[in-house]
């Protein structure tokens, strides 16, 4: 059953339980970053040994459900970007956590941010795609991408503390617009062929695998620096991998022509330059 409604406000709640996790993970990974000396004080097994990490990463897997449920009833184009407003309710709870208060600019921001997936949505009005894509549509955007991400994560690793901190998130963001693009392509084979599609179904493994890859190099990211450093990259590189995944391969549309196209893109700038401000205002 197709009900924008319904995804939104699923889309709304998994960004709500995914801001809480996120704000939990990375002061975790402030406060018991390790020093890399020996194995149990590797970075990655400092945080995992604590149980607080474990429920932040239990409030991701929780936001996720709600993402999955919410594709199960709208497209991928009207998810996505209100996941982005996970960034608006990320902040207020990293402010409440460190006892400030929340600045003019940053309810600014917030209410411009708003907006922009506002029209994204509404003014899109995003048209389904296709429910069983064809594996060619798949390969090139898989070679293509990963190579991408691959280079992207080499380099990470050649730059300082703040650059590598961007560049993992930019790496992160990117893997889970596949993760989200495949989770689309899971709800669909789940809809229509039941749990026998999703075991038979290369996608099915291929979301497991995004999934775990996306989680670690995310806490990767957390440990390389701020997270005003990381969750912008993130939180921006999300949404445009899975658009772009969505035209190429799922074959969604925004159902828009003529002038209504200016709207849209400066509703999509609008949105980068409110996630960066809020990053860099409202998270340490």
């Amino acid at each position: 059953m197709q009900s924008n409604v319904i995804a939104v406000l699923f889309a709304l709640a998994s960004a709500l339980t995914i801001a809480w996790g996120t704000v939990i993970r990375h002061r975790i990974a402030e406060e018991a970053p390790g020093d890399g000396t020996t194995i149990r004080s590797a970075p990655i097994i400092a945080v995992i040994s604590r149980p607080l990490w474990w429920a932040g990463t239990f409030a991701a897997l929780a936001g996720y459900a709600l993402q999955i449920a919410a594709l199960g009833f709208g497209t991928l184009l009207v998810v996505q970007p209100v996941l982005v407003l996970s960034l608006m309710f990320t902040f207020p709870m990293s402010a409440v956590y460190d006892g400030r208060r929340i600045s003019k600019a940053e309810t600014f921001w917030s209410l411009v941010l708003t907006v922009a997936v506002a029209v994204l949505v509404i003014l899109g009005k995003p048209s389904p795609g296709l429910l069983e894509p064809p594996l060619n549509r798949w390969l090139p955007a898989l070679a293509v991408g990963g190579l991408l991400l691959l280079l992207i994560d080499r380099l990470a690793y050649t730059r300082v503390r703040r650059q590598k901190a961007l560049l993992l998130g930019m790496v992160t963001g990117g893997v889970m617009g596949y993760v989200a693009v495949l989770s689309k392509a899971f709800v669909d084979i789940f809809v229509h062929q039941g749990f026998v599609g999703i075991l038979t179904s290369w996608e099915s493994y291929a979301l497991l695998a995004g999934a775990v890859l996306g989680t670690a190099v995310q806490q990767s990211s957390f440990n390389a620096g701020a997270l005003r450093q990381s969750l912008p990259a993130m939180t921006v590189t999300e949404p445009i991998f899975a658009f772009v995944l969505g035209y190429a391969v799922l074959g969604e549309k925004f159902a828009v022509s003529g002038l209504s196209w200016t709207w849209m893109a400066l509703a999509l700038v609008a949105m980068v330059v409110s996630t960066f401000a809020l990053s860099r205002r409202g998270v340490g």
